[in-house]
Formats: C-alpha cells, structure tokens, sequence
C-alpha cells in the first residue's frame, strides 16, 4: 500500500456520499482543503499538550475519542443501527480492532507529547506509514528512502538531548499508525460513510474509559477542560476528516499523499509557535529526512487509474 493510499480519515479512499460540507467546502482548492487540515490536526495535539498540566494524556484521548464517537453516532444513528443489526461478526470485529488501534495509537502519541517536542512526535510517527509504504513497494528506489528515513531517526537518538522514552512512544504511536491504515482500509470495505468509524470510536471509548477515568480523575468533570476536550477533538478528529474526505474526492491519492507528508513540517511549526518548542539544527535536519523521505516514496509510486 502506498503513502498516498492511507488516509487519516476511514472513508476518504473510497470517496463516498458528498453531504452538506461539500456545498460550502466544493470552492476551496484541495490542497488548501489538505492543508487546513494538517494545520487543524496539528493545532489539536497543540491544544492537547496545554491540557497535560491539568489532565492525564489518558483522560485527553479518552476525550477527543469520546467527542468523535458521540458526534458521528448522532449523525448517522441510522446507519450504525442498521450495521449493528445486519453486520456479520466478522465485520464487527474488524471495526472493533480498528477502534482499540485508534486509541493505542493517539495514547502513545500524547504520551510521547509529554516528553518530546510536538514537530519530533509527529516526524516519528510518520515512519508507521512510511514503513507500509516501503515494505510493500518492491521498487529498489525506496531502499533510499528507507536509509534517508532511518538517517533523520539516527540523528533524533543520537542527539543526546530528546527523551528516549519519548522517541519510543512515538514510535510505538507509528506502528499503530502503520496497523490504522490497514484496519481503516479493511473496515472502510465493510462499512459505508463514517459508519465504520462511529462504531471504531465508541469502542475505543470503551476501551480507554478505566485508565482515562483512574488518571485524569475529577478533572474529567471540570467544565472548562471538558470544553477544552471536545475542541482537541473537533481540531484532531471531525474537522480534518471532513476537509480530507472532501479534497480525496477532487484530486489523485498520490497528491494528497504528497501533500500530507508535510505534516511533521507543520507540526515543527506548530510546536514553535503554539508551545515554544524551538529545534536544534540536528532535529531540524532529521525532521528534513524524513520529509523527504516520505515526499520521494509518495512521489514515487505510479497512479492508479480510476475505474
């Protein structure tokens, strides 16, 4: 499977249903649509990293996922219903490990926030999807983006300044990436629209409800932090889905993907301006390599025609 072909949103390969966000979001060009998006993600991990003096990472995951799964529930109340009726059990299964996925996933994620620089965290997730990518071409080009890759993760281990437990949770966040793009794929084939990611979210829910209530306690009840939760999930979650799932329908996956390997880029940027993280030059470097890895995996990879 390609770069290009995973995705943050379930349904964005499979360009289903247009809805009503395609009639206020059809003017705006995909690649600023792509954008908005990364930039939304990115200022939500932001937002999320704020919370962390208040509430646990656990408490914050368990937050966004709870806002997602209450909202597309809501919205397609119908349609999970009528999946949860006439699905097989097989299906349903497979929509749940894809839920317990997200929430591993996002847990390290903020875990590695809590001791490493946001730009750092997201480059080193992005190696989850770029490993797909590599391990499934058998192009000998992507051996050289697999060396420059491993270059940028070298130079993060080697700097002697950034937290190695903290490296580790991103990795780990980068595997669950890796298992997210093939569980989101297998549950988009079985599931049509945000059903399959409405019933992934509650069960990640689930799933995360006695360490999120045991670590973030009472803080889990102050209205403020709540509000502050539900934004960490519209900005990480609903807002990029649905700019996402809008620009797949007008441009080739390639692109997209191209254009979604700029994501540790902005997430460097993010952290400087939103929590002051500046970047030795050395972590700027292997930001660069991984980059540019991922943009020459991407670019790499020939277009599939449509059918």
């Amino acid at each position: 499977m390609a770069l290009a072909d995973a995705p943050r949103s379930l349904d964005a390969p499979y360009g289903r249903g247009r809805g009503r966000a395609a009639f206020s979001l059809g003017a705006v060009p995909p690649p600023a649509l792509i954008l908005l998006g990364i930039v939304s993600v990115q200022v939500g991990a932001g937002v999320a990293k704020h919370l962390f003096d208040q509430m646990s990472p656990a408490g914050v995951v368990l937050l966004r996922l709870a806002t997602s799964a209450v909202v597309l529930t809501v919205l397609g109340r119908t349609a999970v219903r009528t999946a949860l009726r006439t699905r097989s059990r097989r299906d349903l299964m497979v929509a749940a490990a894809f839920g317990l996925t997200l929430a591993a996933m996002n847990l390290s994620f903020y875990q590695a926030l809590t001791r490493i620089p946001l730009g750092l965290a997201v480059s080193i997730e992005f190696l989850g999807p770029l490993s797909v990518a590599i391990l499934s071409s058998r192009r000998r080009l992507d051996l050289i983006w697999a060396l420059l890759a491993m270059t940028g993760v070298v130079l993060l281990a080697g700097g002697g300044s950034v937290d190695v437990l903290g490296i580790g949770f991103a990795a780990l966040a980068g595997v669950g990436w890796a298992g997210y793009i093939l569980l989101s794929t297998a549950t988009g084939r079985r599931f049509s629209g945000s059903t399959g990611l409405a019933i992934a979210s509650t069960v990640g829910t689930i799933a995360l409800l006695p360490v999120g209530i045991m670590s973030a306690g009472s803080a889990l009840l102050d209205p403020k932090l709540l509000a502050a939760g539900l934004a960490v999930g519209l900005l990480s979650s609903l807002i990029p889905y649905t700019l996402e799932l809008e620009a797949l329908r007008r441009v080739p996956a390639r692109v997209f993907g191209i254009l979604m390997s700029l994501e540790p880029a902005v997430g460097a940027m993010v952290g400087l301006v939103v929590l002051g993280e500046e970047l030795s030059l050395r972590e700027w470097t292997a930001v660069g390599c991984i980059i540019v890895a991922c943009l020459g995996s991407t670019r790499a990879q020939p277009e599939i025609p449509e059918a």
